[in-house]
């Protein structure tokens, strides 16, 4: 679930190594269409550790000139680099066992019993995948790969966790300083070397 499809797999494969270079993991990749794309990459530092906007600023050094160089997309877009926030998506093996106890919500790519979407509580994840006490007091057990969506619900014990970890991200009065976006044109009349770095 980090990516979905094949040219988000093909960016994975140029930007991963430099996020490890950096010691950061991508958390999730995502290519928005639209007449300008929009390029969103989240990342945090390896092992769940504090990640900062200085973090994402880097990283954002770091993949530009790997991103121009393959020139994976061919128009003009933006790339936004940010943290995963507290209700953060989970996306790879291992994130479920992370956050037991807490609310998730998940969307599975094929439907049990033509159901495809569950709320319930993270008990356990093991070989089998992630274990959940759903709402209605049954069980469900996935796997991260045969998912669509999944991400922890923001309730105050998770806020809490996050607060408790270091996690927190930049509260409201605090967005406007922080904010990780960054605007890469790929034109073919475009000549400014810096493009994508930080502004």
């Amino acid at each position: 679930m980090i990516v979905l499809t094949e040219q988000e797999r093909r960016l994975l494969s140029l930007v991963q190594p430099v996020a490890e270079g950096l010691g950061m993991e991508i958390v999730r990749l995502r290519v928005q269409g639209g007449r300008r794309p929009h390029l969103q990459i989240m990342a945090e530092r390896a092992g769940g550790a504090p990640t900062g906007i200085e973090d994402c600023a880097r990283l954002s050094r770091g993949m530009s000139p790997v991103l121009e160089a393959a020139d994976p997309i061919p128009e003009a877009y933006t790339l936004e680099v940010s943290t995963p926030g507290i209700d953060r998506p989970l996306t790879r093996p291992g994130d479920f066992a992370r956050w037991i106890g807490h609310a998730v919500r998940i969307e599975l790519a094929r439907p049990i019993d033509g159901r495809r979407r569950f709320t319930g509580s993270i008990t356990g994840e093991d070989d089998d995948g992630a274990h959940i006490e759903l709402d209605d007091e049954t069980k469900l057990v996935a796997a991260v790969h045969e998912m669509s969506r999944a991400s922890l619900v923001l309730t105050d014990e998770l806020i809490e966790a996050a607060r408790a970890a270091g996690n927190l991200p930049p509260q409201p009065e605090e967005d406007e300083a922080s904010l990780a976006d960054f605007e890469i044109d790929e034109s073919e009349d475009e000549e400014d070397p810096e493009t994508g770095d930080v502004q």
